[in-house]
């Protein structure tokens, strides 16, 4: 099979960023630009939608430089801002990567500070660890010249690998448990005790689609990430609409982030509030626009590998919470009294969504395998984190419900005595590590946007900044339209991660391997797709009903 250098989009940088051609030498002994000649053969490859050229040309291209920065755990073997790497990325935020087109050589080069290097080496076959999963065909990430060339010239290039399997784990936990295990208690009294088979259930079906996502990516060269599973599947309107799902995720957990901030300082100074003229601004108002006006300078920021480095305590911080919550109910003897409902059917889709919520990384999952200096471990790294998360989950979920009964809040922290030193501790750390979040989880979206900006416009960095400023002001005029913590995070849940976790995955499976999937297997997609619809109809309608309920009380 042919496949040209220009298909691949695939560039070598020197220290000094610049780029340095491939050449070849010809029949009659001189050397050619590799890529100019491949020139004709790219042009026509290209308008096929399948063809590896084609995943790195359609919008968006920037996601896998975002994605990248929004998950990934800074290696502590790294020097903080030290290596020519880290000072090329490092160089200018608005002012470079922002005013040009990404290039792949420019999305390719930001993933090297965010993980520990190790030699490049060429990738080794990838061999399916599930028995229900079909044998793919080993994908290599590398360049090949056309068969008239390759009989002279073996000339193979192969992409980098640079994440540990423990980097690797660590990032799948950074993303996995975030913000969403402040609400399972809540999820545990909205759905009852039984609700919980929902949460381990959820974990099991997406541990199975994250590997679904693996198969994806193996069956073709050129894929890496989600959106370019989505155009393999479903074309370039495919690739398109699956972004948008991904971006719109993003901008909720945004909106979320903000509802919080306002919930939760409210809650350390209740008695905060501003008048103006007739306009009064409750708590909850208040530290909501404050928190905006905070985070608004950080989607400014040149180098947001700063804030990568800050938001990999966004694991601390989440641990940290649970061991407050346990001790405040263990050690300042709140107690563990209360016995609970075992099913609340009323309630239980609203819990639907809330645990759905919890396992929204499949957006990151692609980025994270084709990462892996070792492939081959990415199921132990999928069963490592949502064991890890689901523990944390679980635990959390129990301790709280059974504190706080049916006086559970959508965060267990403004359930905590106000008076209690670890009730303080586990309040501030909820404030201060969306700060750290904010601007990373905006990013792929700003940059996406940025994508559009035309090109006699790409030098003026004013575009850029109201972009920014714009969705950040947009995420404080939702929040406060809907400031219902719980209810919008049971709609993320039920809309958008049941599209990205269970729908889609088994979808673009059977559509890009139609003709390896075997009945059992076939069977099993149709049914967590099923799982996924039906769980997504009934937490879509329950949430959008409370949340007009709530409206219009």
């Amino acid at each position: 099979m042919k496949n040209s250098v220009s298909d691949h989009s695939f560039y070598i940088e020197s220290d000094e960023e610049d780029e340095e051609k491939v050449f070849i030498p010809d029949e009659n002994g001189e050397e050619v630009d590799g890529n100019e000649s491949d020139d004709s053969d790219s042009s026509a490859e290209n308008q096929q939608q399948n063809k590896p050229g084609s995943y790195n040309t359609s919008w968006p291209q920037s996601y896998r430089q975002s994605i990248d920065l929004y998950s990934s755990v800074p290696s502590p073997s790294i020097g903080f801002l030290g290596t020519p790497t880290l000072s090329r990325l490092s160089s200018s935020y608005l002012s470079s990567s922002l005013t040009r087109r990404h290039t792949p050589e420019t999305l390719s080069s930001a993933t090297k500070p965010l993980l520990p290097t190790v030699d490049d080496q060429i990738e080794p076959h990838r061999r399916s660890s599930h028995a229900l999963l079909p044998p793919i065909p080993s994908r290599r990430q590398s360049v090949r010249l056309d068969d008239k060339t390759s009989s002279k010239v073996s000339h193979e290039i192969s992409l980098p690998r640079h994440c540990s399997n423990g980097q690797a784990v660590l990032n799948g936990i950074n993303v996995l448990c975030g913000v969403g295990i402040l609400s399972t208690p809540y999820a545990a009294k909205e759905g009852g005790w039984l609700g919980l088979i929902i949460l381990f259930t959820f974990a099991l079906l997406s541990f199975y689609t994250g590997l679904l996502l693996r198969q994806c990516l193996d069956s073709q060269p050129g894929l890496e990430t989600y959106p370019d599973i989505g155009q393999a599947a479903f074309g370039t309107y495919g690739r398109i609409a699956l972004s948008i799902i991904l971006y719109v995720e993003l901008y909720a957990c945004c909106v979320e982030y903000i509802i919080l901030e306002g919930d939760n300082l409210a809650s350390l100074f209740p008695n905060a509030y501003v008048s103006l003229g007739g306009l009064v601004l409750s708590p909850q108002r208040l530290f909501a626009l404050m928190a905006t006006l905070a985070v608004l300078p950080t989607v400014w920021l040149r180098d947001l590998s700063v804030l990568s480095y800050i938001s990999a305590g966004g694991v601390v911080a989440s641990i940290l919470a649970v061991l407050c919550l346990f001790w405040v109910g263990l050690i300042d003897q709140v107690g563990f009294h209360n016995k609970g409902t075992t099913l609340n059917i009323a309630t239980l889709p609203v819990a639907v969504g809330l645990y759905g919520y919890c396992y929204s990384g499949h957006a990151v999952f692609p980025n994270i395998y084709t990462s892996m200096a070792n492939p081959n471990k990415f199921p132990s790294v999928l069963i490592a984190c949502f064991a890890i998360c689901s523990l944390l989950y679980a635990g959390t979920a129990v301790m709280g419900y059974t504190m706080f009964g049916e006086a559970t809040e959508s965060q267990f922290t403004l359930n905590m005595p106000k008076d209690l030193i670890a009730s303080k501790i586990a309040v501030w750390t909820t404030v201060v590590n969306p700060f750290t979040k904010y601007a990373l989880t905006m990013s792929p979206v700003a940059m996406s946007l940025e994508e559009l900006i035309p090109s006699t416009h790409l030098k003026s960095h004013i575009y850029a900044i109201i972009i920014r400023t714009s969705l950040v002001i947009s995420t404080l005029i939702v929040g406060l339209t809907i400031p219902f913590f719980g209810l919008v995070m049971s709609l993320i849940g039920s809309l958008l991660t049941m599209l990205v976790t269970l729908i889609l995955p088994p979808a673009c499976y059977l559509s890009i391997l139609r003709g390896k999937v075997t009945r059992i297997q076939r069977t099993l997609c149709i049914m967590v797709i099923t799982v996924g619809v039906v769980s997504s109809a009934f937490g879509t309608y329950s949430a959008l009903s409370k949340i007009v309920e709530n409206l219009r009380s």
